[in-house]
């Protein structure tokens, strides 16, 4: 098992048809139709391999109900297990869509809107599907073969498979999908051509098929060919196989936040020198960067060092990057004060930063100066009564894609106004700025709020946002004013949210 220890993400995509429609199991009477215009909650399906036969497939609704043709070819979706007429097979094409044929009785299934059927003995485009993965798309890319995580090598120009954690923003990529193929993004905003070279625009060379085998995923090029990592750093190109074997197989796993932090003396927490914490460093490296990883039921933290060990809580106080295993001493409390966190310990201490710059969980509370760091507040910085606070600045995610719970953050056809329901995503560009952040679009112009508390890309000054993490890969976004940007039913981004409601937690 690789050391950071994810699991892979579970791979959940949509299926469209030669209309350009997506599949879609309805809520009332399981039926199937290919009606929607885009890739929401009932449009999404998550393949399950069969445990003896891995050529054999089963298509889960967002019901947890299975795709099933009988005989006749009539198509359902209520069958709430692996029976025979659940079975399918992927046959894939060369231009990466799919024909799923039913394994009992070897007829194709396809169609249009309420028209579905499995009943066709020869493929034609009424039987092709493509398919449009639904999850986040910036990840971790792990090698099944070399247990190591892709990375964008920048003395090199490449991108080598090489590291045992995922660290950094080199770490991070984007999948990013243009008609019915993906390309793969670095950081710096390159696309991987299939020699292993990294080129600013995309392309033939760049795009790739993506085909599903035993749960992991393999990249198929314009030439038939596969991804995969090649000599000693792993530098990720097209080999010679036309057939995916294990070097050829990759995960998808969550990239969790790493962050830096600054204390109230200006230096960065590091252990640099040791495995004490401490605020004594005044540059970025991977000694001052930790991985936050937020537990999903009591929404703490832990954080992780590059080395692979957690912050942990000891006698007197004492916070080191002792622990290889999370326990309740590695786990903090996050409070989110505007601008700055103040974090709590197992001991239900305060960790604050005494004037030799050593991290210690001593304190019963925050200093008084925390009011005046509130949105709206002036907040100089400087109090020793503010030996609790921190700025918490989040390094690994320069290009940001918010999905929230209805779809994903996309400009407005027509107007400077935002969508939070598109199932195509906009890459907007995150500025950190003295424990705020500029969010900035494509033409190079800011977000804000106007007084209609409706949230506009067309700024031509920067306005401060707040991030908060709050859940495990979800944030809330705070305006200057304290509220927060929630989507609202008719899919318009706003900045009037009373709380971090579901409405107002993105997917980032």
């Amino acid at each position: 098992m690789p050391s950071n220890g994810n699991r892979p993400l579970k791979l959940q995509f949509g299926l469209i048809n030669h209309e350009g429609r997506y599949l879609t199991a309805e809520t009332f009477g399981f039926k199937v139709n290919a009606s929607a215009p885009s890739l929401k909650k009932k449009q999404m399906w998550t393949l399950e391999q069969d445990s003896q036969d891995a050529q054999v497939v089963y298509l889960r609704s967002h019901l947890g109900r299975y795709l099933a043709s009988d005989k006749d070819g009539i198509v359902s979706c209520e069958a709430d297990g692996h029976n025979s007429d659940c079975r399918f097979l992927i046959v894939a094409q060369s231009d990466g869509r799919w024909a799923l044929q039913s394994e009992q009785y070897l007829r194709f299934f396809g169609g249009s809107r309420d028209y579905l059927s499995c009943f066709a003995q020869a493929v034609t485009d009424a039987e092709l599907w493509a398919v449009h993965l639904a999850l986040h798309p910036q990840a971790n890319l792990l090698s099944v073969a070399r247990k190591r995580y892709a990375h964008l090598s920048m003395e090199d120009g490449e991108i080598a498979v090489d590291l045992n954690i995922p660290w950094g923003v080199a770490a991070l990529l984007t999948l990013v999908y243009l008609d019915g193929k993906y390309c793969l993004k670095t950081c710096d905003g390159r696309f991987l051509g299939n020699d292993g070279k990294l080129l600013t625009q995309s392309g033939r060379v760049t795009a790739y098929t993506l085909e599903f085998k035993c749960g992991k995923l393999a990249f198929k090029d314009c030439e038939g060919k596969y991804l995969s990592p090649m000599g000693p750093t792993g530098t990720l190109r097209s080999g010679r196989c036309s057939k995916p074997g294990k070097d050829e197989l990759f995960d998808l796993e969550e990239s969790h936040p790493q962050v830096v932090l600054i204390a109230a003396n200006g230096r960065y927490v590091s252990i640099r020198q040791g495995v004490s914490l401490a605020a004594n460093q005044e540059d970025e490296t991977d000694t001052e960067t930790f991985q936050m990883e937020i537990d999903r039921d009591t929404k703490k933290s832990t954080f992780r060092s590059s080395q692979g060990n957690y912050w942990a809580l000891v006698a007197h106080g004492g916070v080191q990057t002792t622990s290889t295993a999370v326990s309740a001493d590695t786990m903090f409390s996050v409070e989110w004060l505007g601008h700055k966190v103040a974090l709590k310990a197992n001991n239900g201490k305060y960790i604050c930063t005494k004037k030799n710059g050593q991290l210690l969980a001593v304190s019963d509370s925050i200093g008084e100066a925390v009011s005046s760091e509130r949105p709206g507040g002036s907040g100089s910085g400087s109090d020793s009564g503010e030996d609790e606070l921190l700025t918490l600045k989040l390094i690994n995610r320069p290009m940001l894609i918010l999905r929230g719970e209805n779809g994903f953050i996309c400009r407005h056809r027509n107007s400077s106004t935002l969508d939070a329901s598109r199932s195509v995503y906009d890459i907007f560009s995150l500025e950190f700025s003295g424990g705020a952040y500029h969010i900035k679009g494509a033409d190079g112009r800011f977000w804000y709020v106007n007084g209609a508390g409706l949230v506009c890309s067309d700024g031509e000054a920067p306005e401060a946002f707040s991030l908060e993490l709050l859940e495990r890969g979800r944030l809330a976004i705070r305006a200057k004013s304290g509220k927060y940007l929630r989507g609202d039913q008719g899919g318009t981004l706003k900045g009037d949210g009373p709380g971090p409601s579901s409405s107002a937690l993105w997917e980032y």
